[in-house]
């Protein structure tokens, strides 16, 4: 590998890192916002519809920018959004002000579902120049972040840090990160590509990506439950005090970390369907004792679980849509959307769910979805995918 890519890969591991370490410095925060703004169950879910909306925003338009304009400066803009909306939400905590965090979160889920399909599509051009998985570890950097911001998180919420500092020192931390790692970003990368591709059927038609497609959707549900909803479950659902619902989030992204970095090994011997059902049967038997099983230490231990079986989901079918035809920027971007429809419908039907049934009674929906997964994920299993586990003709 030379030094260019070297760096390029350094800076996307950088970039996938800042947004973990974001997203988990509010997840972890969740129920002291939530008692700052004094929302209910259901107006928390409408709060969390800004980081849906957002996120469907910037997904939605990210892929036409990238075409347009080339990864770098979608990144750019992505990476930037994200760090500046962590000051937003924590002003919005400390004037209670609902609609302000809502705000801050839609500029927050803007830059990183905007950021998101060109940093994929960066991850995937390193994959075809090394010849070696690269998404998988690119994620794991984003589950690391969560990792470290939850640790963070838990701690500050045992002594009662303000929210709103923690935040802003969040931002501050994070700023000088992304923009060192967007000058390592060549300009150029998927532009030129989709001015090229002009010729053939719409992506769209392409069964099995849309197969892929579904599958993002349940993986990517399973994992944005938890990152919205977890401690809230822990201690709404559970019984566990702010500090320990913090503390169960931690043993998820760690579970996340621990998935993505080792994922490697597991898909170069079974390859992408074996273990992407493997992974929903392993989430959704996490998901199962959270909900059915009245027991804190069988619901902390389950959320390891629930960690390893959502980590491998989304980078590994992203990885595998990028692989499964002409035009990878298309396709990745096609499926990406597929996956935040979860992120953009989740959290306010899980919470209007959650105000009816509980919010373990609300996880049934994630349950179900992860097991379409499971079914789904065997008829990945084609030559196209993995040409490698052909028979040999007799």
């Amino acid at each position: 590998m030379d030094i260019a890519t070297a760096r390029r890969r350094a800076a996307l591991f950088a970039l996938f890192f800042v947004p973990g370490l974001g997203i988990s410095s509010w997840v972890t925060r969740t129920p002291a916002i939530r008692d700052l703004l004094g929302a209910s169950t259901a107006e928390m879910g409408l709060v969390l519809f800004g980081l849906s909306a957002g996120s469907m925003a910037g997904i939605l338009s990210s892929g036409l920018l990238v075409r347009r304009f080339g990864t770098r400066p979608v990144i750019a803009a992505g990476a930037l959004a994200a760090v500046v909306s962590l000051f937003v939400i924590g002003g919005g905590a400390a004037l209670s002000q609902s609609l302000v965090v809502a705000a801050g979160l839609f500029l927050f889920g803007l830059g990183v579902g905007g950021g998101e399909v060109g940093m994929n599509v960066e991850g995937a051009a390193v994959e075809r120049i090394i010849d070696r998985p690269v998404l998988p570890t690119l994620h794991g950097f984003f589950s690391f972040g969560t990792v470290i911001g939850a640790l963070a998180g838990m701690l500050l919420t045992a002594v009662d840090f303000p929210v709103q500092w923690h935040l802003v020192a969040v931002g501050v931390l994070t700023l000088p990160v992304a923009l060192v790692a967007i000058r390592q970003i060549p300009a150029g990368t998927g532009r030129a590509e989709g001015r090229a591709t002009t010729k053939g059927a719409p992506v769209w038609r392409d069964t099995r990506l849309l197969l892929i497609g579904v599958i993002v959707l349940a993986m990517a549900l399973a994992e944005g439950a938890a990152n919205d909803w977890l401690p809230l479950i822990m201690v709404d659902g559970h019984g566990f005090d702010a500090a320990w619902g913090s503390a169960v989030y931690v043993v998820f992204a760690a579970a996340m970390t621990i998935g993505r970095f080792g994922g490697n090994w597991f898909l170069d011997r079974f390859g992408r369907a074996a273990v992407l059902c493997a992974s929903a049967i392993v989430g959704g038997a996490g998901l199962a004792l959270v909900i059915f099983v009245d027991n804190k230490i069988v619901a902390a231990a389950s959320v390891l679980l629930w960690g390893l079986g959502a980590a491998l989901g989304f980078p590994v079918a992203l990885s595998a849509a990028g692989d499964s035809g002409e035009n990878a920027t298309a396709r990745v971007s096609l499926v990406a959307t597929v996956g935040y429809v979860a992120f953009l419908v989740g959290p306010p039907a899980l919470g209007f769910l959650g105000e009816h049934y509980g919010l373990r009674g609300a996880m049934i929906a994630v349950l179900a979805l992860v097991a379409v997964a499971v079914v789904a994920a065997p008829a990945l299993r084609t030559p196209a995918a993995e040409p490698e586990r052909e028979p040999e003709p007799a």
